[in-house]
């Protein structure tokens, strides 16, 4: 079973403000939904409200929420962590993708991070935890100094 995290962050590891985006960069959604098609996707409740148009689709949708008496269309909810480990694809990816404490608790069972760093800092009210960079083998994908605020697209691998 493979656990992989895609998350847009800031330099000071922002990673939302509002319930919302920082930004919107140019390909960065693109490069979401080409990564995560067809894969499940795991998310907080935040997270899953934020989506302006309810569950991703082809993607198998599973999110975490204390409240289970919850009902969205095309969703899986579950109560921890651990429920969603369990009930999650063991011949596919499965992405972890916000917010910021789903993030900080799956961070132990992730072996690879697809990661938007975005060179600039916000002021934000949700962050991304901090990684100890002697844990990850790093490649930069691509760079982008097109546009502002400047971005990378960089895949961390775990030792």
């Amino acid at each position: 079973m493979s656990f992989s995290i895609i998350a847009a962050v800031a330099e000071n590891y922002a990673i939302g403000k509002d319930n919302d985006l920082l930004c919107h960069l140019p390909g960065d959604l693109k490069r979401f939904k080409q990564i995560t098609s067809g894969n499940t996707v795991i998310m907080g409740r935040k997270t899953f409200l934020s989506l302006p148009n309810g569950a991703l689709p082809n993607r198998r949708n599973i999110v975490i929420s204390r409240s289970q008496n919850l009902n969205f269309k095309n969703v899986e909810i579950v109560a921890s962590i651990g429920e969603a480990i369990k009930i999650c694809d063991a011949d596919k990816e499965n992405f972890i993708i916000g917010g910021g404490e789903i993030y900080k608790q799956f961070l132990p069972f992730v072996d690879k991070i697809y990661l938007t760093k975005i060179h600039a800092v916000f002021d934000g009210d949700t962050f991304f935890p901090e990684l100890n960079c002697d844990d990850w083998n790093v490649e930069i994908e691509a760079e982008n100094t097109e546009h502002e605020p400047n971005f990378s697209y960089i895949n961390l691998t775990k030792k």
